[in-house]
């Protein structure tokens, strides 16, 4: 037997699907999507459970609406679970009657029961079941209330074989009926309904008689027939609402109150920026450091302890320097960073469980429809702070093609994790008690950088009209630190992961460059290294923000392409194995610096920070952009801001340094 499970977004369905499978699910992509797909097993069944994305309705917009309406309507489907909001009938029955026109029996599960309670909400759940002819079942899946009786109910197979109640005025519903008469297919209703609304094809369904009809009733309805259709399903879904609420508080909700204060039109920006900069600080500031040493301590014992190894092991000289010195020095590096990341991920993840994330992307909706974007393209930039291939490739839900093509070359200036490192390094090597404070400023510069530039682009490159924006916003909720901490392990393993193979394959590449000269002679000094040679051959080009002919961070930039948090690594086995200084900053030493000052290692950290991303990211933009034309466009676009504003940035700074 197999169930789809489909609901609003944030009606509970991915809690609810976790109680229902306890966890014991399969994850993966739908075909030709990068959107995740979940499969599972009903506990004590043998039932296949599907988590269908989350959507309003089955009208095909979005690609998350084509996913769940192809399903539903090719693939052989025993039973719907439809989860929806008790708290917000109307908006959740919308889909409810879609789905029951389709033959196809559905259970109705009535989430959030006990927050409709507190708030006075008191549904008769027999009316409903009774209005709609389907099994209702209220259920609280965050407190796992009757989520037992759900699953009872299923593997009984006691639900009702909905006898689906009409619900559309005469005219409507005798032509209907009549279109229905000619359909040589399952769903006839769906298909019918779906032929009204000029939806789908009438040849593919050989409806000669249909399409009479329906030019009839466009005719008679003088009206878009999407709206009509809409109409008649407001219509009914008021009335039953009206019949089965008994009574409602009208006290204000805990949400309400909250979004007084969050969605103050003078109170919003600043609280904004205090939670992102206290993020920031926290992340990379002082405490952020302070698990850094803590790691970094066991780094440099157990790289002692392996250089004293291999040395009892009889390791030929170079064979220890590329474990030690290559691999451990590269791949060392960038796990010294991991509890940084782990807090920012933390309190990103907290930021959006709780509801305050939807909220800042409606608010920014007016600042961004300015510049040529909107409300959605802040999902992107909220994703790019984890990672940048999944942020470029969720800005396919973007239906505005020119906004869509302005935020997948944008989303890439947001810092990501693997440019956290880099900031965090510069900043606390040369600002100190101030590296919180910078951290922080270079995340309010990338939001300011990527407003002036939408607005560049949208002035020259684009030019349009800006997309309307939708968006619920959900309830505050205190979050489940079961799946916060959980979404934070999957992205540090991501991070290990990719510490465990590119980053390990580039810190070789580099430890070989850098130990052997063009003819391949070992031992040579670092300055007639392969690498040194292709340092200085573009070293001009950094020279600008720079400062100084430097082939060291000219390579380590070049690598960012790569990888961003590669320049750690490279920097590392770079500076050698000299003592350190000021009792050591993570593993590097003196070496790692002498070619920074102040004022070009921000310059340095601002270019990386704005350069064309990795490899993998551009491989994305690539896919959503469709040409290679478009991304290199974009590649271009982004590396000329990038060294145009570490430019500016340096020979400003630099001024005060002379001065100073």
């Amino acid at each position: 037997m197999r169930v789809a499970l489909i609901g609003n977004q944030n009606a509970g369905k991915t809690t609810l699907f976790n109680l229902l499978t306890g966890h014991n699910q399969k994850i993966g992509n739908w075909p030709g999507v990068t959107i995740e797909r979940k499969e599972g097993r009903i506990r004590s069944t043998d039932f296949e459970i599907i988590d269908l994305p989350g959507i309003y309705s089955l009208s095909p917009y979005t690609i998350e609406e084509k996913i769940s309406r192809n399903y539903l309507f090719e693939e052989n489907v025993d039973l719907i679970l439809n989860i929806i909001d008790s708290t917000n009938l109307e908006r959740s029955l919308y889909l409810t009657t879609q789905l029951l026109e389709l033959e196809i029996p559905v259970i109705v599960a009535l989430n959030m029961s006990d927050i409709a309670q507190q708030r006075g909400i008191h549904i008769d759940y027999k009316y409903l079941e009774d209005k709609l002819d389907t099994t209702m079942i209220p259920i609280s899946a965050l407190k796992k209330t009757g989520v037992f009786d759900l699953i009872q109910v299923i593997k009984a197979k006691t639900y009702r074989k909905n006898n689906y109640i009409h619900i559309y005025d005469h005219e409507l519903e005798e032509c209907l009926v009549k279109m229905e008469a000619e359909i040589k297919h399952s769903h006839e209703r769906y298909i019918a309904i779906r032929l009204i609304e000029n939806d789908i094809d009438f040849d593919e369904y050989h409806q000669n008689g249909s399409r009479k009809l329906v030019e009839k009733i466009t005719a008679n309805y003088n009206r878009d027939m999407e709206q009509v259709i809409a109409d008649e399903r407001y219509r009914y879904i008021e009335q039953i609402r009206d019949e089965s609420i008994k009574s409602t508080k009208q006290n204000m909700s805990a949400t309400d109150k909250l979004d007084r204060i969050f969605l103050n039109r003078y109170l919003a920006i600043p609280i904004f920026i205090l939670i992102m900069f206290s993020v920031y600080y926290l992340a990379a500031g002082p405490f952020g450091s302070l698990t850094v040493d803590f790691v970094d301590k066991y780094v440099t014992i157990f790289g002692d302890w392996l250089a004293k190894t291999l040395d009892l092991w009889g390791a030929s000289v170079w064979s220890k320097s590329l474990v030690v010195d290559g691999i451990l020095a590269g791949v060392g590096a960038i796990l010294t960073f991991l509890p940084q990341l782990a807090i920012l991920f933390l309190l990103i993840s907290f930021l959006e469980t709780t509801g305050y994330m939807s909220r800042i992307a409606f608010f920014l909706d007016k600042v961004f429809q300015k510049v040529g974007l909107s409300g959605k393209s802040l999902i992107p930039f909220i994703i790019g702070s984890g990672c940048s291939v999944p942020a470029i490739m969720s800005a396919r839900t973007i239906h505005d093609e020119t906004e869509k093509k302005m935020t997948i070359m944008l989303t890439p200036f947001v810092p990501c994790s693997a440019k956290l490192p880099i900031i965090v390094l510069f900043a606390g090597y040369f600002f100190g008690d101030y590296s919180g404070l910078v951290s922080a400023s270079l995340y309010f510069f990338a939001v300011i950088v990527i407003i002036l530039s939408a607005f560049i682009m949208k002035t020259i490159l684009f030019r349009g009209k800006t997309s309307s924006f939708i968006l619920e916003l959900p309830n505050y909720k205190l979050p489940n630190f079961k799946f916060i901490f959980k979404d934070v392990f999957d992205k540090v393993f991501a991070f290990i992961k990719q510490a465990g193979s590119i980053i390990l394959i580039a810190s070789i590449a580099v430890w070989f460059l850098l130990n052997f000269s063009f003819r391949l002679e070992y031992g040579i000094d670092a300055s007639d290294s392969m690498l040194a040679g292709v340092g200085k051959l573009f070293s001009w080009v950094f020279y600008p923000f720079l400062g100084t002919f430097s082939w060291e961070a000219t390579v380590s930039a070049i690598q960012g392409l790569v990888a961003k948090e590669q320049i750690v690594a490279s920097m590392a086995i770079i500076a050698g194995n000299s003592e350190p200084v000021n009792d050591g900053i993570f593993i590097f030493n003196s070496q790692a610096f002498s070619f920074f000052t102040p004022a070009s290692a921000y310059a340095f950290m601002v270019f990386n920070l704005f350069s064309a991303p990795c490899f993998g990211a551009i491989g994305a933009m690539r896919r959503e952009l469709g040409t290679t034309k478009r991304m290199w466009k974009a590649v271009f676009f982004q590396t000329g801001i990038a060294w145009l504003l570490a430019t500016l940035v340096y020979q400003f700074l630099h001024i005060f340094e002379v001065v100073l």
